[in-house]
């Protein structure tokens, strides 16, 4: 715990963990703004998932696109014209109506998306001591997973207030706040992409790169199907506001789980911890199926949530690991292009399956590919075996205290 104290007390950590809050929290916000948003307006939860479907897969599809980018261009201009770009495609949809106009305005505010996360992990490499790496992973990981406590909660209660536009005007702010709060720091502006190596491959042909696309796509319809089967059974079970409260549990947990990896596994390699955490994942899924939106469900989500919250951590170590020089961002927004492409798949197929079939259909679809998943992690590890050499997060505090000393 010292060391996550003197990460959270180091000045160039403090300013990016702070400015870019407000944007995570939009991020946060925005997937249940847009069900509920449509759902008000056709009364109809297939039509609310395909919305937050076409949402999160035009989102997804130009994550690589604007990741590569970054990678050429820096991080000021993506910023600067997408943080805009986005609030007001936010007010525009917020007051739009009818279904197509609801469903196109859904599909383009995908494509102004900032690439918030994508510009704030590249820099933890140049912003803290190398043996900071790990902790400062898992104390991002923490932050994000605040935002995500908060922000479904906000989104869901404004959205069934008297007022439901302000659910979404408050997400348009708070993407406005944190872009312009990042533009302004100067390491932000002042990083360099890093120089990519001569004669080196492409990012896709990397072989480590396309088996966690592979499992990406998998898990990322599973996510994308389980993300709709909660607002689908609160919704259908007459308790649409528990699941406001069921996404705040898991990204509560998610924190937790996080913070763990951070310091109990820290003396293992990633991938070993990885492929553990993944069976706990897979037999925490399995209950999701029969449940229904009570006590025992939200103590299951909470289970999840430990779980992604540690399985994210030692993702970014081993993707960190295996990803060739010069795609800092490049790496992360491919692998995001892919999962979070069939995570809007997932979406919408999540909401034809609860409206026609029921919600449990959802979390069974997840289940599947979480099995999947690991799998293709455990068949082909060697691909990734060079996440087994990677440096332990162990530092001795001394030697942290000294390097840091001229910055806490």
């Amino acid at each position: 715990m010292r060391l996550y104290l003197q990460i959270l007390r180091y000045r160039p950590a403090q300013l990016l963990l702070l400015g870019s809050a407000p944007a995570r929290l939009s991020y946060a916000m925005i997937s249940l703004g847009i069900y509920f948003k449509v759902y008000h307006a056709t009364g109809s939860i297939s039509v609310a998932g395909l919305a937050s479907g076409v949402n999160g897969l035009a989102g997804a599809f130009t994550a690589g696109i604007r990741a590569s980018l970054i990678d050429r261009f820096g991080l000021v201009k993506p910023l600067a014209i997408l943080v805009p770009a986005y609030g007001v495609m936010i007010v525009l949809f917020n007051y739009s109506h009818g279904q197509s106009l609801l469903l196109v305005a859904s599909f383009l505010l995908g494509l102004s998306a900032p690439p918030i996360n994508l510009s704030v992990r590249p820099m933890w490499k140049t912003t803290v001591p190398e043996g900071w790496l790990r902790a400062t992973f898992a104390v991002d990981t923490a932050v994000m997973g605040i935002t995500a406590v908060v922000g479904p909660v906000l989104a869901t209660t404004l959205a069934l207030s008297h007022r439901p536009n302000n659910s979404l005007n408050l997400c348009a702010a708070s993407m406005i706040v944190g872009g312009l709060a990042l533009l302004v720091q100067k390491s932000v502006r002042t990083w360099k992409p890093e120089a990519k190596a001569g004669g080196a491959i492409p990012l896709w042909r990397t072989p480590a790169i396309r088996l966690l696309m592979l499992e990406g796509a998998f898990i990322g319809l599973g996510m994308g199907s389980f993300d709709i089967g909660l607002p689908a059974i609160t919704t259908l079970h007459h308790v649409a506001a528990r699941a406001g409260y069921l996404f705040s549990v898991l990204a509560l947990c998610s924190i937790a789980g996080s913070l763990l990896a951070g310091i109990a596994a820290r003396l293992l390699p990633p991938l070993k911890v990885f492929r553990r955490v993944y069976v706990a994942w897979m037999l925490l899924s399995i209950p999701m199926i029969f449940l229904s939106p009570n006590w025992l469900m939200f103590v299951v989500v909470g289970g999840l949530g430990f779980c992604g919250g540690a399985q994210h951590v030692f993702y970014l170590e081993i993707m960190e690991a295996v990803r060739p020089v010069g795609a800092a961002a490049g790496a992360l927004g491919l692998l995001w292009t892919i999962e979070g492409s069939m995570s809007a798949a997932g979406t919408s197929l999540g909401g034809y399956l609860a409206q026609h079939f029921g919600p449990h259909w959802c979390f069974g679809v997840d289940v599947i590919c979480v099995f999947v998943g690991f799998w293709i992690i455990a068949a082909d590890k060697v691909r990734l075996s060079a996440a087994n050499i990677v440096p332990s997060a162990r530092v001795e505090l001394d030697a942290i205290s000294e390097a840091g000393a001229n910055d806490i």
